[in-house]
């Protein structure tokens, strides 16, 4: 069978080209895929050739937010069946490093992730009309959820760790700085975990409408209305938690500056070196934390959009054909317009 891919040669070279697809062999399933998001590491990717020091090193396959339906089983799965819809967990840890074996699976040495160019070879991701994967990494949907909405899974399976890294939110005041797709999603989540008050920030209107939608209680628009973050820095700061999902310096000063002394900084956006303020951060004895995909959450993730205990609906605000991929990215790169574009594999 022939499937196009969406290969990146390198930076600004994106490509529909079609090969072939071979049959599944031991315990892998062939999957159509119906839906694919465009994440932050795929942009990155294409418009800079790399994220930081990983480099875009040979032809690779973007891709790792996807959902599909099983068109053919390998001769050794078990529990599956054709024509089941199944969410994609692009995280395929090797379960038997140390780190694995300590139920840390996701900092596995050997991982392979779906449209990861970290390591050499890369390890080819999910854009694509037909992939293979293993039997475990298929997390079977209802035929009533929206392969769309599954699609959604991965990125929602980070919030779950990020918000799980900030311990019990039952109660607690949460600021989130940024609403791109994981700072909605965080959104929802922290909801979700039992958060009184919900407060995002972002320099955009129209993501900051859809982090309403997921779950703030209040939005702030800090292009024009900054000074509204300023009583939360009352006595010594008013938020529990901080989920900083930018990797904006000047939304990390502002997190330091509106928690809590013991308050928790979880920081979820990556985006280089950045500056800390250190003397507020130990007067106030802060707890600062790293956050870094997930494992268990996926599952978690699946089954929360399949029984509609989180409504994703709102972050996907557009869908484009493989055909049309270039222009997927440039508007996934217009945050002004967009919080999660997705790619549709439909015939």
């Amino acid at each position: 069978m022939q499937t196009r891919v969406c290969r990146l040669y390198g930076q600004d070279d994106l490509r529909i080209e079609t090969e072939a697809t071979t049959d599944p062999v031991g315990d892998e399933v062939l999957i159509r895929v119906g839906a694919g998001g465009v994440c932050g590491s795929d942009m990155h990717y294409y418009f800079e050739g790399g994220i930081g020091q990983i480099r875009v090193r040979e032809p690779i396959i973007l891709g790792h937010e996807a959902a599909g339906t099983i068109v053919a089983l390998g001769p050794d799965v078990n529990g599956l069946s054709v024509g089941q819809k199944v969410a994609i967990n692009p995280s395929h840890p090797c379960g038997t490093c140390k780190y694995c074996q300590q139920n840390l699976q996701q900092h596995c040495l050997n991982m392979k992730f779906f449209g990861s160019a970290m390591p050499m070879p890369h390890i080819q991701g999910a854009f694509r009309d037909l992939v293979n994967v293993g039997q475990g990494q298929c997390h079977v949907i209802g035929d009533q959820t929206d392969i769309g909405k599954a699609a959604c899974a991965e990125p929602l399976a980070v919030c779950l760790h990020a918000v799980a890294r900030a311990g019990d939110l039952s109660g607690k005041k949460v600021l989130i700085t940024g609403a791109g797709p994981i700072g909605s999603l965080c959104a929802a989540a922290a909801k979700r975990a039992g958060a009184s008050e919900i407060v995002v920030t972002d320099l955009q209107d129209f993501a900051l409408d859809v982090a309403r939608q997921m779950g703030a209680t209040r939005t702030i628009n800090i292009a024009n209305a900054a000074d509204d973050l300023a009583p939360y820095e009352a006595e010594k700061g008013q938020f529990d938690v901080c989920l900083e999902c930018s990797a904006a310096p000047a939304a990390l000063r502002t997190a330091i500056a509106t928690l809590r002394p013991q308050g928790i900084l979880v920081q979820v956006g990556v985006a280089g070196e950045m500056p800390v303020p250190f003397n507020p951060l130990v007067a106030k004895e802060l707890t600062i934390t790293g956050t870094f995909r997930f494992h268990t959450e996926f599952a978690e993730a699946v089954g929360m959009i399949d029984r509609g205990e989180i409504d994703v609906a709102p972050i996907i605000t557009q869908t484009f054909t493989l055909e049309t991929a270039k222009d997927a990215f440039d508007v996934a790169r217009d945050r002004s317009k967009s919080v999660k574009v997705q790619l549709s594999f439909a015939d």
